[in-house]
């Protein structure tokens, strides 16, 4: 006679015997233990021998089996000996299976990716991409199993970091979570990437463009004499005063290595591993800037940085050293060491100066629109020409010299 499900729920097993076992049908049994314990098994042969399975507890709550869900585990068992399959061995395989995809976490295979993605990225990117990983995404996900991995956790990590106002650090750490789990699928970690159903723009609030705080070009002269008499750090001077003659993004002044500069020729050559848009970039350098490299070599002490960071010269400065010194000059909330981008850029245009010529020196992606076949030499005399005329003109505003306005011209 096949079991009923009472007949499951009110068994008991004697006080004088260990167990006892329950038949139902097709091999399937009860197992009662005097302890209470109710264990659904299975008997079979395979290979001329009789073996058990064990299928799970009894129970309505999971993972424990019901009657009927005990017999869809044998008959599934069945299935599997009728071809050819021992069921037992299946489930020792599944078992290491999970076992192996338990210890492989999310953040293992993240730094097995972060190795192989690195290879000649700036460091000082990767570093970022490093510490972004282990501030935000690491202790949300880090522990979790890969195969566990689903779209709700990606979200809710990224929803976690745009809670604290960090919008594009949100955005950007599920784009990298989507790289780690394309990596993992590659490799066979995974079947397929969860982070493939979950587009930053669907899942986070709007990126509002930032527009970097900066002065009007009347208060230049002024801001010109206060970089001038600066108290602090003399290496923060100088990167204030390049960033005025460059206008190149902060980014790139901090982390600039001296084997870039050919001061005898006035250039000053950016790998494209360092620029925003990931092609090689010259800087033209006008006398004053040369003059201001010369005096920054000599007490370079052989380091390979012009800016190295107080604590680790091995590190550039930091990238809030610039910000800080314009706050203490009394520009809090005014003036950004990216501002210097956006003043040139309007002073230039207002000064005549061909419109091609600012985008190019600006290494904005506009570059594009100018030749299809964008050479980072392109127009360099011109842009030469361009720089000393604006270190010029810098020299004038510090002294309160009158500046003489160039005809506009088309650009």
């Amino acid at each position: 006679m096949a079991l009923t499900d009472t007949e499951c729920k009110q068994s008991s097993c004697p006080p004088d015997r260990g167990f006892i076992r329950l038949a139902d049908s097709q091999g399937l049994y009860l197992q009662v233990t005097k302890t209470g314990g109710k264990l659904w098994r299975w008997k079979y042969r395979v290979g001329g021998k009789e073996k058990v399975l064990a299928l799970g507890a009894y129970g309505k709550t999971p993972p424990a089996l019901t009657l009927a869900q005990a017999r869809q585990a044998r008959d599934k068992a069945r299935e599997a000996l009728a071809g050819g399959d021992d069921p037992a061995q299946i489930k020792r395989e599944a078992k290491l299976t999970k076992a192996i995809n338990d210890a492989r976490t999310f953040e293992a295979v993240a730094r097995q990716w972060f190795d192989h993605w690195k290879g000649t990225k700036s460091a000082r990117h990767t570093e970022y991409v490093m510490r972004r990983l282990e501030a935000d995404v690491f202790p949300a996900l880090g522990g979790r199993a890969l195969t566990s991995i689903t779209a709700p956790a990606l979200l809710a990590m990224a929803k976690g970091i745009e809670a604290r106002g960090a919008i594009d650090i949100a955005k950007r750490s599920l784009q990298t979570c989507g790289q780690i789990l394309r990596y993992a699928v590659a490799h066979g970690l995974i079947e397929r990437n969860p982070a493939a159903d979950v587009k930053p723009s669907d899942a986070l609030k709007p990126h509002k463009k930032e527009n970097y705080a900066r002065l009007d070009a009347k208060e230049m002269p002024e801001l010109l004499r206060k970089i001038e008499a600066y108290q602090g750090s003399p290496y923060t001077r100088f990167a204030m005063k390049l960033l005025a003659l460059t206008f190149v993004r902060t980014s790139e002044l901090i982390a600039a290595h001296w084997d870039e500069f050919d001061l005898e020729a006035g250039q000053w050559r950016i790998p494209a591993e360092r620029m925003k848009m990931r092609t090689p970039h010259i800087v033209p350098l006008a006398p004053q800037a040369v003059e201001v490299l010369q005096i920054l070599q000599t007490t370079s002490n052989g380091r390979a940085l012009l800016f190295p960071g107080e604590r680790d010269h091995q590190k550039p400065m930091s990238n809030n050293t610039i910000l800080k010194a314009l706050e203490r000059m009394g520009y809090k909330g005014r003036m950004t060491g990216h501002g210097f981008r956006g003043m040139a850029s309007t002073m230039l245009h207002e000064q005549g100066h061909a419109h091609h010529l600012i985008e190019l020196q600006l290494a904005h992606q506009e570059r594009d629109q100018v030749s299809a076949a964008y050479n980072h030499a392109t127009y360099l005399a011109d842009r030469t020409a361009m720089m000393v005329t604006w270190a010029n003109t810098l020299d004038k505003l510090r002294k309160g010299a009158d500046v003489i306005q160039l005809p506009q011209r088309a650009a």
